[in-house]
């Protein structure tokens, strides 16, 4: 039996729940486990902040199967746009050994979701002291404090991208 590998399917922006349950219904033949990984974050709504979730790569779903020559052929019966990323029409590149440990360091096994973490700045160095970021320092970018949120570097689908998480600075010292 041929080893079950994660493959990435481009979507259309903002789309990519109705994305994963066309491909679960319609194609539960080839497509083992479907999901969008996520985000959790704080957001101010009417006044109020709570705990919300985003889209970690936006216009992307992520998609377990043995067979990706087939779940290619078979998304042209998806009614929505779908595209198995990959170098050409017949050639698709699964995810990489560190991409693949790099999403399940940071996002929960069973939800796919990276929750909140949070976080001290210490004069110029930012401390994180609970959550997936913590020991990850280094990949951080940016921080929006107001936002509270974090960007990432990540070297996902064979490049350099800026994903947004959750991060609460909870205290800064000078």
């Amino acid at each position: 039996m041929a080893k079950s590998s994660l493959y990435v399917i481009q979507v259309t922006g903002g789309r990519e729940e109705r994305a994963r349950q066309l491909v679960l219904r319609l194609l539960p033949d080839v497509a083992e486990d479907c999901y969008t990984p996520a985000y959790e974050a704080m957001k101010k709504i009417h006044g109020e902040w709570r705990l919300c979730r985003g889209v970690l790569f936006p216009g992307y779903i992520f998609v377990q199967t043995t067979d990706p020559a087939a779940l290619a052929h078979r998304l042209a019966s998806v009614p929505a746009f779908t595209r198995l990323l990959g170098n050409s029409e017949d050639s698709f590149i699964p995810l990489t050994d560190d991409e693949v440990a790099w999403l399940n360091a940071f996002t929960n096994v069973q939800t796919h979701v990276v929750e909140m973490s949070e976080g001290v700045i210490e004069g110029d160095r930012v401390l994180v002291t609970k959550g997936p970021l913590r020991g990850h320092e280094a990949q951080i970018a940016r921080i929006d404090r107001h936002r509270r949120t974090a960007e990432l570097e990540v070297h996902m689908f064979g490049r350099t991208k800026r994903i947004k998480v959750g991060l609460e600075i909870v205290r800064k010292r000078a």
